[in-house]
C-alpha cells in the first residue's frame, strides 16, 4: 500500500490520468456526439487518451528527477500504460454484460499513442541529459 500511496504523492496529474482512463473505459454507455461521423474516430480517442496519459508520466518524471533511470520509464511510462490498455480492452470485452467491446485494434491505437510519446520522451530525455 505505501508503493500506491508514494505514486499518488509524486504523480498526481498521472495518477488522475490514469484514473480517468480507467473510467472513460468502463462507462456502460457514452454519448453520442457530432464527431461520430468522423472515421477512425474511436482510434484517434486511443491514441490521444494514451498518449497523452503517457506524456503527462514523462513530464511529472521529469520533473521529480535530476538523474533519469531509463528501465524506470521504459518499464512506468511506457510498459505500464501499454498493459493498462491491454487489461482494459479485456475488461471491457469479458466483464462489462455486453455494454463495452474489447478490440484489438483499439489495443493497438493505445499502444501506438504510448509508442509516439516514448519516442518523443525518449528523445528529449536524451537532449536534455547533453
Amino acid at each position: 500500500m505505501s508503493i500506491l500511496r508514494n505514486f499518488i504523492r509524486n504523480y498526481p496529474f498521472s495518477m488522475i490520468c490514469i484514473a480517468l482512463v480507467w473510467t472513460l473505459s468502463l462507462l456502460p454507455f457514452f454519448p453520442e456526439t457530432p464527431l461520430d461521423d468522423v472515421e477512425f474516430i474511436d482510434k484517434w480517442v486511443h491514441i490521444v487518451m494514451y498518449g497523452g496519459t503517457c506524456m503527462v508520466i514523462w513530464l511529472e518524471y521529469f520533473f521529480k528527477h535530476k538523474q533519469y533511470d531509463y528501465k524506470k520509464l521504459l518499464l512506468w511510462a511506457w510498459l505500464a500504460p501499454v498493459i493498462m490498455g491491454g487489461v482494459l480492452e479485456l475488461l471491457q470485452a469479458y466483464c462489462t454484460f455486453g455494454h463495452r467491446n474489447g478490440d484489438w485494434l483499439d489495443f493497438a491505437a493505445n499502444t501506438t499513442g504510448c509508442t509516439l510519446i516514448g519516442i518523443i520522451g525518449f528523445a528529449v530525455t536524451a537532449i536534455r541529459k547533453k
